[in-house]
């Protein structure tokens, strides 16, 4: 978010997941944030304490697939393609990356190639995804099943800021069914048995719907990318049923938030759907279908960021975040959590 005026630092930064730092998942810390009140210090495990019977948690249950594929460029250079996520007509979004100290760089790619991957299969770039430099659009030749091949001969996506590979059961949260997303729909990732069964037996709700994430927030100059979603007719129901009883409805993550306004219309209603959605929510996206949101910590400028804007205005997001500053809060899929509650929520 232009205007927050913060610079991530290595020690604001999870390098490795909660359990090898000797915590349960959801003893992650978590910062409430509820209009001009000041923001609240507690643990995750303690998230039913700030929701009522009555309100409806919607759930992401993408899996995260091992998205990171070894590969060698015409010339015999390593790379790493990173799988984004598959578009209409059976193309994949891709990324290309340079092997650095067991994780990987950018890399920018001048003219469109063939990548040979170590497990057998080969990916063609046809073209830059539009607005990019460093996806692309590509035809995959991995058999009938591009995510059955990832499963048997990729990895998990690994950035600079985690320290080492860890099983893909690491980036996957309590909800995940369906195999899909590039990244961890890292929202969900501190909630536990223990934790789903306190809310359910206080009357909370709980919802699922489907968006497959792709790699990373979007760069400057870049247009949004399509993700593929699916929203159950049982789950539009159930929001429009809580709403008009007075209930709140409180999206687990910037993926369900993306997928809920692609599919609420202008009276508030939501609808069943499935699809590939681009739309990016911002600030002046108020989306009147849902009432708080749970989220992690993003970096500046992300377009993650820009949405949290929907929900509280600058001053209370930059009270919440000098506040994870000063507590010590840690940032990305391994860090901590933040539930905001709109003002009349």
């Amino acid at each position: 978010m232009v205007g927050l005026g913060f610079a991530l630092d290595p020690e604001h930064e999870a390098h490795e997941p909660p359990e090898a730092r000797g915590l349960r998942r959801d003893e992650v810390r978590l910062l409430v944030s509820r209009g001009r009140d000041d923001p609240v210090d507690a643990r995750f495990a303690g998230i039913g304490a700030y929701l009522c019977a009555g309100d409806l948690l919607v759930v992401n249950t993408s899996a995260t697939i091992p998205a990171a594929l070894d590969g060698l460029l015409p010339g015999g250079e390593p790379v790493a393609v990173h799988l984004s996520g598959e578009m209409p007509g059976g193309f994949w979004l891709v990324e290309v990356r340079r092997p650095h100290d067991g994780t990987t760089l950018p890399m920018h790619l001048d003219a469109a190639v063939g990548v040979d991957l170590l497990g057998g299969g080969h990916i063609r770039l046809l073209d830059r995804f539009a607005g990019s430099q460093r996806l692309w659009i590509a035809r995959t030749e991995l058999g009938d099943c591009v995510t059955c091949y990832a499963a048997e001969h990729g990895r998990p996506i690994r950035y600079r800021y985690v320290a080492a590979d860890w099983p893909l059961d690491y980036y996957r949260t309590i909800f995940a069914v369906t195999p899909g997303s590039a990244e961890m729909p890292s929202a969900s990732r501190p909630f536990t048995p223990e934790v789903v069964t306190d809310l359910v037996s206080h009357g909370v709700l709980i919802a699922p719907l489907l968006l497959h994430t792709g790699v990373s927030s979007l760069e400057g100059g870049e247009r949004p990318y399509p993700e593929r979603y699916e929203i159950p007719t049982a789950t539009a129901a159930t929001i429009n049923a809580v709403r008009r009883d007075g209930g709140r409805v409180i999206a687990a993550g910037t993926t369900v938030v993306r997928a809920l306004a692609t599919v609420t219309d202008e009276h508030g209603a939501v609808h069943p759907g499935r699809g590939w959605t681009d739309l990016v929510v911002t600030g002046g996206d108020r989306p009147s279908s849902i009432d708080g949101l749970l989220t992690g910590w993003h970096e500046p400028e992300s377009s993650h960021l820009m949405m949290l804007q929907a929900f509280a205005d600058r001053a209370v997001l930059g009270a919440a975040y000098r506040s994870a500053f000063e507590r010590g809060y840690l940032w990305h899929e391994f860090g901590d959590s933040h539930l905001i509650l709109r003002e009349s929520a």
